[in-house]
């Protein structure tokens, strides 16, 4: 039988590349849904090529060829084995948990929805029986190696340092919004890509894989890795390190989320080549120049809307930052302010959730007022 998928973001980078993978393995899928944002010209395109039943865009009036449905209603219908959730932002975190309150595994690509509400997220899966398979590669590295998370000490996640691995705190305090695009190992979209060079991205990362594999924050050590081969690692008790190594494509974690247990031959960018690759670097995160990183350690320890503060702060900033109105490290300057201006609320539920969600973006954006 074919597996039927609801991919929330067809038209983002996980997206498009999600229904690359689905093409490839086209006797696999049925596609029930796909949704998009304001690109519904790609979106149909899409639905004329995949033929979904369900679609939804911001403008629903501008759907052809499915019938539209809202993001609650996608998630809400039980034809899906499997949704994956590649919407960016605070939108995905609605439609996910209606999708575990009717049973429906998730392949997870948004960032957001662990690190505003992960408690409550990963107690309604485990409640409901539902999986939630990471889709970002390092979650997905680690899932792989994972056999018996009672045996693991210590989760390892990789960073490849981003365009300022090798650059100086003033190099990268003047860096331009081309500069900071301008990855060395991935392609992604804008605002992921701006989080890769600050390291932010890492710090959100460990958020996740906090309440995914239920592991203490102590446990979970961020290493820069510049060549991008080693995705994570972790640590049993006995000492054993086991890694998932492959080439910098998001295909293959992409198509390992939705086809889990199963796997494929499927896109393949080559053949992985130990003698190709030749070197494996590895080192410390610089803390000083990479500050992002330690406040998200912080949040994290602190727990509560503490996460909900930092990512609103940081999401709000990196948009500023793409719109010319501060500095990169301003980005930085503004999260440790609202982290440090931040009363935490220890067990806020989804409501309090996006209250504090929408306060801490209103006041950031007042901040930048300041920062100009």
């Amino acid at each position: 039988m074919k597996k039927r998928i609801s991919i929330l973001g067809s038209t983002g980078s996980i997206g498009r590349q999600a229904l690359e993978v689905i093409e490839k393995l086209n006797d696999k899928f049925e596609i029930i849904a796909l949704t998009g944002g304001s690109n519904t010209e790609l979106l149909n395109s899409q639905i004329k090529k995949f033929k979904p039943k369900y679609a939804y865009a911001s403008d629903i009036s501008a759907i052809e060829g499915a019938e539209p449905l809202s993001l609650e209603e996608i998630c809400s219908n039980k034809e899906n084995d499997i949704i994956l959730v590649a919407v960016s932002g605070k939108i995905g975190l609605r439609p996910t948990l209606t999708a575990i309150n009717n049973g429906i595994d998730i392949a997870l690509a948004n960032k957001e929805t662990l690190v505003m509400a992960g408690d409550i997220v990963m107690r309604k899966a485990k409640e409901k029986g539902v999986n939630i398979i990471p889709v970002d590669s390092e979650h997905c590295a680690i899932h792989q190696c994972i056999k018996d998370i009672s045996q693991v000490d210590k989760l390892i996640i990789t960073a490849s340092g981003g365009p300022f691995l090798k650059k100086s705190i003033e190099e990268m305090k003047n860096a331009t919004v081309e500069e900071t695009l301008a990855h060395p190992r991935w392609h992604m979209g804008r605002k992921i890509t701006v989080d890769s060079a600050t390291l932010m991205n890492k710090g959100l990362e460990v958020i996740e894989a906090h309440h995914l594999f239920n592991m203490p924050y102590e446990k979970i050590e961020v290493v820069v890795h510049p060549q991008s081969i080693v995705h994570s690692a972790i640590e049993y008790v006995d000492g054993s390190v086991i890694a998932q190594l492959g080439l910098p494509s998001m295909h293959i974690p992409i198509q390992y989320a939705i086809t889990y247990p199963q796997r494929y031959e499927g896109i393949k960018s080559k053949s992985f080549s130990f003698s190709e690759i030749a070197r494996l670097d590895f080192e410390e995160p610089d803390w000083d120049k990479f500050k992002a990183l330690k406040l998200a350690y912080n949040a994290g320890k602190t727990g509560g809307s503490a996460t909900v503060c930092l990512n609103a702060s940081n999401e709000e900033a990196v948009f500023a930052f793409l719109n010319g109105k501060i500095k990169l490290f301003d980005i930085i300057n503004t999260v440790e302010m609202m982290m440090e201006k931040h009363k935490t609320v220890s067990n806020p539920d989804i409501d309090e959730i996006f209250d504090i969600d929408n306060e801490v973006r209103a006041k950031s954006r007042e901040l930048f007022l300041q920062l100009r």
